[in-house]
């Protein structure tokens, strides 16, 4: 018998990449007003890209799947994707395509952002550019839905070779719906279960999500609330960490690739949401998608002695372990 191969990498993403222009106001002008920014500079970023940046400098063997446009935008994301020492072998360089594009205003005052963006069609991921080869290898999968037929054939392969699979969804995409049947661990914004349920009690939807689909976790971020998951028929409630703010961006990526993170460590969903949360405040702290991604050590320091802002009418609800 055949000794088991052991996996290339520990992580495996699919999805998008962005390089961001950001701007730093003192204030969100009216609508039709105008205030002076303080500076602008260039920030990689984008979901799927971040996260597995966060898996890589949390120390896990990572690859990005994806589309990169050959333009200045898109050069900047692959030298960070390497730099961050993130495999890029199965990264499509298009020609003459610009990189997904964003223009980020941050308000100095809170640390919120407000985005506008631009997804190019010549960087669709077509399902004839995924191969078995680039899924099969790896511990765990993890898509964010954007390109619904190339993420599907992905989480096909990555199902029937019990390989599992990490959702980070954020609206309803076409398709997804094909999408469902293979993920293990469905994290989505804290708007996706009642767009996709119909049903606006978090608590009701995410059960609803779970029941129909059968994935082993059904979870959902809160912001600047922290997370809830529904697993084995309980749900668990982290709240968030109070930090100073510089800017939200990213902070939902972190959090996913910090999620990937635990789940290959075996931790109790509890402790999962409770380091995701940390790792995604850290990074609130510095400007820029990846701006602040934590050490290992910095996250546990924060768990240890941060200040959690809990909700509670979420924790009332929930069965905390």
């Amino acid at each position: 018998m055949a000794e088991p191969t052991t996996p290339t990498f520990d992580v495996t993403g699919i999805g998008l990449n962005a390089t961001d222009t950001v701007f730093r106001v003192p204030h969100f002008p009216a609508y039709g007003g105008k205030v002076p920014f303080a500076d602008e500079h260039y920030s990689v970023g984008g979901q799927m890209a971040s996260a597995i940046v966060t898996c890589a400098k949390l120390g896990l063997r990572s690859k990005y799947i994806g589309a990169v446009g050959d333009d200045y935008r898109g050069q900047l994301q692959i030298e960070s994707l390497e730099e961050s020492g993130v495999n890029i072998d199965d990264v499509r360089r298009r020609t003459n395509c610009p990189n997904q594009s964003a223009y980020i205003v941050i308000d100095e005052a809170t640390g919120e952002r407000t985005v506008f963006w631009n997804h190019a069609d010549c960087l669709t991921l077509q399902p004839d550019e995924v191969t078995p080869d680039q899924i099969i290898g790896t511990r765990l999968l993890h898509v964010d839905c954007h390109d619904t037929a190339a993420v599907e054939k992905a989480a096909r392969i990555a199902s029937a070779n019990d390989i599992p699979v990490t959702a980070d969804v954020d609206t309803l995409y076409a398709g997804f719906d094909r999408v469902l049947p293979f993920i293990d661990y469905l994290v989505a914004s804290s708007e996706f279960p009642a767009r996709l349920t119909g049903i606006e009690d978090p608590f009701k939807a995410l059960t609803a999500i779970q029941e129909r689909h059968g994935m082993k976790v059904a979870a959902m971020t809160l912001g600047a609330h922290g997370s809830l998951a529904l697993i084995e028929g309980r749900f668990v409630y982290s709240p968030a960490f109070v930090v100073n703010c510089v800017d939200t961006t990213g902070a939902g990526d972190v959090f996913h690739g910090a999620f990937c993170y635990a789940l290959l460590q075996n931790m109790p969903i509890a402790d999962a949401l409770g380091f995701s949360n940390a790792m995604a405040a850290l990074n609130c702290t510095k400007m820029g998608a990846r701006g602040g991604i934590a050490t290992l050590a910095e996250a546990n320091a924060l768990l240890v002695r941060g200040e959690r802002r809990s909700r509670t009418d979420v924790a009332a609800r929930s069965s905390l372990t």
